[in-house]
């Protein structure tokens, strides 16, 4: 199905494409549409092609929260949020958008703890956390509604050429392998995620890492509302998060409305997946243990997904004129919940690279170019997946001296000044 309409959403999103030459997307999960609606917002028309099919959405649907305790939910950091509000879509997505006001780490059975405070800080938050099912839904229909996005679902690509001065992509949808097609642009981003297609007929090796562990991900409602206050806890298991998120009735950003309704990430070692998914009373007695009082009782769960834990990094980022993006560059552990923040800061990055590229009537496809843009983007995403690493294997590894001296660590971030505020920074992805 090829979906194409005009739009009335925003100016930035219904203008005229300002050149000739286009962007192919393979991949429209989260990242690839929030790329496609970037280069929209510059000008910059783009195909993107997705193998599952996209649900048939209408503007008017009722948007009642329907899974009261059955969404998965992704950590917004505050630069993440101010890329959606340059493209007008924030105000779409804050309904479903809790934001987090206070952060608090502790480590299970020890003396370290530390705290973070929008207060003290001196911002207006430290991120939002939105379900999934409405920021997949509000990206869909927003491009769909923009003229210079035209989407593709139901397509398998099956090879990748390329040449001097363009891109090849071919693919058949639903598998229908004589219905062979075939798109042509100056650039090609692969955002097909962990096991990339694209990346694998570019062949482009990866360094993996299997963390041995999974992540047990929900929604859990407690008997204490959450005050806008993110927990991150660790364990011997690995590090654990509760983070707010809205009720059903509100945006839960109301001082007169409480919120109790709660995101969960639990990590488990890998094969003991089955005891959490299945069994509501063991998963919260669980819980409980591990985070104590802090987030109150837990006194429901809801549907819980397990999702193994591996570190896939791409060898190369880019081949001639084809990126490599999302989760098809860099798979990370979601400790902090850093992952998605650091693919939509590539993504914006890319598409301002491309819109000077415009500007100056040079190719958005030049090897230079894109090559710039993978060196550009190299020390954030060093930064964030040793900030990721550290904090597993710390916090997992139980030699009595390393405990000892990650806890001082915690009550030094704590009490000593100007710590906080560059870790802070950092986290919310303002300094990247």
């Amino acid at each position: 199905m090829m979906q194409k309409t005009d739009s009335n959403l925003s100016q930035d999103t219904t203008k005229e494409a300002v050149t000739e030459q286009q962007v192919l997307i393979a991949g429209g999960g989260h990242v690839g549409l929030s790329l496609a609606l970037l280069l929209a917002h510059h000008g910059i028309a783009s195909t993107l092609l997705e193998k599952n099919r996209y649900p048939v959405i209408s503007p008017t649907d009722d948007r009642t929260r329907s899974h009261y305790l059955d969404s998965r939910n992704t950590a917004l950091s505050r630069r993440t949020v101010q890329i959606y509000q340059e493209i007008g879509l924030w105000d779409e997505l804050q309904s479903h958008a809790c934001r987090i006001d206070t952060v608090q780490i502790s480590e299970q059975g020890s003396f370290g703890r530390a705290q973070l405070n929008k207060a003290e800080e001196k911002v207006e938050s430290f991120g939002q956390v939105i379900e999934n099912a409405w920021l997949g839904r509000k990206l869909l229909l927003a491009a769909q509604q923009a003229p210079l996005i035209t989407l593709i679902d139901g397509a398998n690509v099956i090879a990748v050429e390329q040449h001097v001065n363009s891109v090849t992509l071919s693919f058949n949808q639903d598998g229908q392998k004589q219905t062979e097609q075939q798109l042509q642009a100056s650039v090609l981003v692969a955002c097909d995620g962990r096991d990339s297609t694209v990346r694998q007929l570019l062949d482009i090796g990866t360094t993996t890492y299997d963390y041995g562990q999974s992540a047990i991900v929900g929604v859990v409602e407690t008997d204490k509302p959450h005050l806008h206050t993110a927990i991150e806890r660790f364990s011997p298991a690995g590090p654990l998060a509760v983070l707010p998120l809205t009720d059903p009735e509100g945006d839960g950003n109301d001082a007169h409305q409480e919120g109790y309704r709660r995101s969960v990430v639990w990590i488990c070692p890998k094969g003991e997946e089955t005891q959490y998914l299945e069994d509501d009373a063991h998963f919260l007695t669980t819980l409980q243990q591990g985070f104590g009082q802090r987030a109150g009782t837990f006194m429901a769960a809801g549907r819980r997904g397990a999702y193994p834990l591996t570190r896939v990094l791409a060898d190369r980022q880019v081949v001639g004129r084809c990126v490599i993006m999302g989760n098809a560059a860099h798979t990370l552990h979601p400790v902090a919940g850093q992952g998605f923040n650091l693919c939509m800061r590539d993504a914006h990055v890319l598409a301002q690279m491309m819109n000077a590229q415009v500007l100056r009537g040079d190719d958005i496809g030049n090897m230079q170019l894109l090559q710039r843009y993978e060196k550009a983007r190299k020390a954030d995403q060093k930064r964030v997946i040793r900030f990721c690493d550290a904090v597993v294997h710390g916090f997992t590894h139980t030699n009595p001296a390393v405990k000892l001296a990650r806890n001082v660590a915690l009550v030094a971030f704590d009490k000593l000044p100007n710590i906080k505020p560059l870790v802070a920074t950092y986290a919310m992805g303002l300094k990247s």
